[in-house]
């Protein structure tokens, strides 16, 4: 996505603007270290390019941006809980309008929060009073930071995921390494080499990943660290060909560019009390 091109709808100051994407309004930072963009719908990164590197988020050429439905690609913020734990699939924080909490920014970068909290309709499929606040901070890397505030009386169990798509230049090249000694895939538990490549499609929560995980893209001939705190696993990605032309919001080849891994807390098994808070993040590096 080249972010420069967006039309602007408002200059926030020299570095933030609000832009319109189809359906959706976007805060985009250009950066003398970065450019980035991040759809209130959602709270959803789209873009994170260091300057003189290339893109660092895929997004699917067939994603939906009208603001009706979750969108394919990016960051989607999966929460209060991941997967078909319930319903909403991957929870409703991705499909909602957040709010533009406030902008910072200096000659090292920019850093964005937006917010949601707790509305009848959120109540409806979830009975609990929250604050989600959503930081982007965009420097020579990309950190991405869910902080998660029980705002009511009752306890509250929560899950989620940052659940990044890494563009790549080609899956069958590409190895994601220090990924522990187990995963979990179609609920059973199966033993790790630490690392995996892509022949096939993938589908695995590691449960023991190291802190930073490590991403060969050599076709792009680069690094991409990513580094995950507050979370309990990382989950690893790639849809391969059928699945990926089954989906209306991929292209046929989807698959082909990029890989899924995802700070998350797979199983909703943070509690927090009145007033707690809990941080899930991802760092995003570029080697």
């Amino acid at each position: 996505m080249d972010v420069k091109q967006l039309p602007t709808t408002a200059v926030l100051s020299d570095y933030v603007t609000i832009c319109e994407l189809d359906g959706i309004k976007v805060v985009r930072v250009i950066h003398p270290k970065a450019t980035a963009a991040i759809s209130l719908f959602g709270a959803h990164v789209l873009s994170f390019q260091p300057s003189g590197k290339k893109e660092t988020i895929w997004m699917s050429e067939n994603a939906d941006l009208s603001g009706t439905k979750a969108i394919r690609g990016g960051i989607p913020v999966c929460w209060p809980w991941f997967g078909k734990a319930a319903e909403p699939s991957h929870g409703f924080a991705r499909s909602s309008e957040w709010a533009l909490n406030e902008h910072r920014e200096n000659e090292e970068g920019v850093i964005i929060s937006l917010t949601l909290t707790d509305t009848a309709e959120t109540r409806a499929i979830w009975p609990h009073a929250f604050r989600a606040e959503l930081l982007m901070e965009v420097t020579d890397t990309l950190k991405v930071s869910l902080i998660s505030t029980n705002t009511g009386d009752a306890p509250m169990q929560i899950g989620g995921a940052l659940h990044t798509y890494l563009n790549i230049g080609d899956v069958t090249e590409t190895t994601v390494s220090q990924l522990g000694n187990e995963y979990i895939e179609g609920g059973i538990r199966k033993p790790s080499s630490g690392n995996t490549g892509f022949d096939q499609e993938v589908d695995r929560i590691y449960t023991h990943a190291n802190e930073t995980v490590m991403v060969e893209d050599p076709r792009f001939q680069r690094r991409l660290a990513v580094t995950n705190q507050g979370n309990n696993a990382v989950v690893v990605w790639n849809p391969w060909k059928a699945l990926s032309a089954s989906m209306g919001d991929m292209a046929d080849d989807s698959y082909e560019t990029m890989v899924c891994v995802e700070s998350a807390v797979y199983d909703r098994s943070v509690k927090l009390e009145a007033g707690e808070n809990h941080t899930l993040s991802t760092l995003i590096s570029s080697q």
